[in-house]
């Protein structure tokens, strides 16, 4: 199966290191990172697709991708 994930965060050091784990766990990047800014904050975000092929496995809406 091929999972999709879509990471965001605040545009600070929390950001990366979601990132880093979610690459550390054998996820990819996808794409090109997004930033933008968000006025309920006031505040720039971050987003970055990650995607992980998963050998033997059936993909489900009860699929946890947090576990992969």
């Amino acid at each position: 199966m091929k999972l999709y994930r879509f990471l965001s965060g605040p545009d600070d050091a929390t950001f990366c290191h979601k990132v880093t784990a979610a690459l550390n766990k054998g996820w990819h990047l996808f794409g090109s990172p997004t930033y933008a800014y968000d006025k309920t904050t006031k505040s720039m975000r971050c987003g970055q697709a990650v995607v992980k092929d998963i050998e033997g496995q059936e993909y489900t809406p009860d699929t946890k991708l947090s576990d992969w």
